[in-house]
């Protein structure tokens, strides 16, 4: 993974001339999003900065105060520092209240203002790469934040059945409850499950998103059992992770499925992210462009 200059530190000189725009993260130096937002602003013709920034991981909130109060435009919040963005934020969209946790954020009249575009972005990615969502049976693998961001997404997709399986059933459980309503108000069945109910009996699916972190540490979250049962012919297969091919992946393509990573859902993101703070709609931009550009870097 290539590794790019990042800043521990602000300076007023930074913010000269051009409309600034950063990511926030610790580590930050791998990211992306750099790249991403200023290939969007050479499509709308602006020209701007964006930086990569890297705060100690308690000085996050001074930071990103001093950002804005030296002319920051707009922030990108990643790991570890989305729940302290949720925190800060006075103003709130209703997706970012859902998933307890912010990555966009910007001022308005003086107030931080926070969005969270994860499961948006996912959505719009699988869309565009003709997954089915609407009627569909849709198993999320994982019930920690990245699990909580996309949720409230694909539930106004209105698939047929919205499986949330995890390691431990009480924290699957818990995204049941807390997603339940907005699940009845769309038609979609809600259902929670640990890991280990997915053997023999295990059903199929034709939309498998896996939202754990056993992706970053080589593993998958199915046994390979589970994954005979899982992932059907013609099907779809998603990981968060992106930039390489995983287990995850690697089982779902032996069974027949189509596999994607997570690069198209960064970009998609970055996208709804880079709209709300340019006042552009988001049909101005060509996100795939930009994914195909990426995938040479």
């Amino acid at each position: 993974m290539n590794h790019y200059p990042f800043l521990t530190t602000l300076e007023p000189s930074l913010f000269a001339r051009k409309q600034t725009y950063a990511v926030f993260g610790h580590p930050i130096g791998h990211s992306k999003s750099p790249l991403i937002h200023k290939q969007f602003a050479m499509q709308i013709q602006r020209d701007i900065k964006y930086l990569r920034i890297q705060p100690s991981l308690d000085g996050f909130a001074a930071m990103l105060t001093q950002f804005f109060a030296l002319g920051g435009q707009g922030a990108n919040i990643t790991i570890p520092f989305k729940l302290d963005a949720y925190l800060l934020c006075q103003q709130l969209s209703s997706r970012a209240r859902l998933a307890g946790a912010v990555n966009t954020v910007w001022q308005d009249e003086g107030m931080l203002c926070g969005d969270n575009t994860d499961g948006a972005g996912l959505v719009a990615d699988l869309l565009s790469q003709g997954a089915a969502i609407n009627k569909a049976d849709v198993l999320i693998l994982g019930a920690g934040g990245a699990s909580r961001g996309i949720i409230e997404p694909l539930l106004t997709q209105r698939p047929k059945r919205l499986w949330i399986a995890n390691r431990t059933f009480q924290k699957a459980d818990e995204l049941v409850l807390l997603f339940q309503s907005l699940a009845t108000e769309h038609g979609v069945e809600l259902i929670a499950s640990s890991n280990a109910q997915f053997g023999e009996n295990a059903p199929s699916f034709s939309l498998v998103i896996n939202a754990s972190a056993a992706g970053l540490d080589d593993k998958s979250p199915l046994s390979e059992l589970a994954a005979d049962h899982v992932f059907c012919t013609g099907g779809f297969a998603y990981d968060l992770v992106y930039g390489k091919t995983t287990v995850f992946m690697e089982q779902a393509l032996q069974r027949g499925c189509r596999i994607s990573d997570g690069l198209g859902m960064l970009v998609e993101q970055a996208a709804i992210a880079f709209c709300q703070w340019h006042r552009v709609v988001i049909k101005r931009l060509d996100t795939r462009a930009v994914i195909a550009q990426l995938r040479h870097v």
